[in-house]
C-alpha cells in the first residue's frame, strides 16, 4: 500500500507539472519565439513626418464619395477611371490613371471597421474584442490602429500568458499582416484638414507604391499612389504627397455631389 501511494503521489506530480507546462511554461516558450521570429516591418513604429512642405506646381482638384482633394498633376485620363464594387451601385472605391504612368486608388471606409472585422473573423462579439483590447483601444479605427502600430514585438508581455490568445499576441499577428509591404520604408504620422492617419512608405526609396491611410470620426479614407510605371524617374516627392493628403476634406452640403475635376 506504501508503494502504490508513492506510486500514486510520483504520477500525480508529474501530471502536475506537464500541466504547469501546457498551461504556462508552453504559451512563454512560444511567446518568446513568435516575437524573435516576427517578421522586421512589426518593429517599425510610426514617426512624425520631417517634410511638411506642400507642392504648388499646377494640378487638379478632384472630388468622389463626398470628399475633395488636390493632386499636383494635370494629366489625368478620365477614359480609363474605373469605379468599384463592380456588382453594385453604391461605389466606394475609384481607380484614377494619369498619362504620365502614376495610378491612384481612392477608397471610403464606413467607420469602426477593424473592430466589425475582427470580431467577425474571431467569430466573436464586438463587447469580446473590446473586452481583449480595451474601450479606449477600440472607441474608433484611428484609436486602434494607433496602438496596433505602436506595439513591437520588444513590448509583448511573455509572462502574464494563459492558455489561448493573449491582448499582445493578437497585436503581434495583425500587424504582421495588416501593413503594406511599403511600410518596411516607414510609417509617418499625417493629417489632414479634418483627419488624421499615416504613411506607409517613403517616396525617396521610390518603392512601387506609397499608402496613405486617414481616419475621421465619420469614415476612413485610403489612397495607394502606384508609381511602378511612373515615366518621371525622380518618382513622386512627398511634397506631392503632402499636397493630396492636406488638402482633403469633406465637401459642404451645397457643392455638387458628383465627381469633379478643376484645373489650378
Amino acid at each position: 500500500m506504501r508503494l502504490l501511494r508513492r506510486i500514486l503521489i510520483t504520477v500525480a506530480g508529474t501530471l502536475a507539472v506537464a500541466l504547469i507546462g501546457l498551461n504556462w511554461i508552453v504559451p512563454v516558450v512560444l511567446s518568446f519565439y513568435a516575437a524573435k521570429k516576427a517578421p522586421p516591418v512589426t518593429r517599425v513604429v510610426p514617426i512624425d513626418l520631417k517634410d511638411h512642405s506642400v507642392s504648388l506646381i499646377p494640378g487638379q482638384t478632384l472630388s468622389y464619395f463626398g470628399y475633395e482633394f488636390e493632386v499636383p498633376w494635370s494629366d489625368l485620363d478620365e477614359s480609363q477611371t474605373k469605379f468599384y464594387p463592380t456588382s453594385t451601385s453604391e461605389k466606394t472605391k475609384v481607380d484614377l490613371q494619369f498619362r504620365s504612368g502614376l495610378r491612384l486608388l481612392f477608397s471610403v471606409i464606413p467607420p469602426r471597421t477593424w473592430a466589425k472585422q475582427l470580431a467577425a473573423n474571431s467569430n466573436v462579439s464586438q463587447e469580446a474584442i473590446e473586452a481583449v483590447f480595451g474601450h479606449e483601444t477600440m472607441k474608433s479605427d484611428y484609436s486602434f490602429i494607433n496602438a496596433l502600430y505602436e506595439f513591437t514585438p520588444d513590448k509583448m508581455n511573455h509572462w502574464g500568458l494563459q492558455r489561448g490568445l493573449s491582448r499582445d499576441e493578437f497585436l503581434l499577428i495583425i500587424k504582421s499582416l495588416a501593413l503594406p509591404q511599403s511600410a518596411e520604408a516607414g510609417i509617418f504620422k499625417v493629417r489632414s484638414q479634418t483627419s488624421q492617419g499615416f504613411q506607409y512608405g517613403n517616396p525617396q526609396f521610390r518603392k512601387d507604391n506609397v499608402v496613405f491611410d486617414l481616419y475621421s470620426d465619420e469614415d476612413s479614407v485610403e489612397m495607394i499612389l502606384f508609381q511602378k510605371n511612373y515615366r518621371n524617374s525622380a518618382g513622386v516627392t512627398q511634397p506631392e504627397i503632402n499636397r493630396i493628403v492636406q488638402s482633403l476634406r469633406r465637401k459642404r452640403l451645397e457643392e455638387p455631389a458628383a465627381s469633379a475635376i478643376a484645373n489650378r
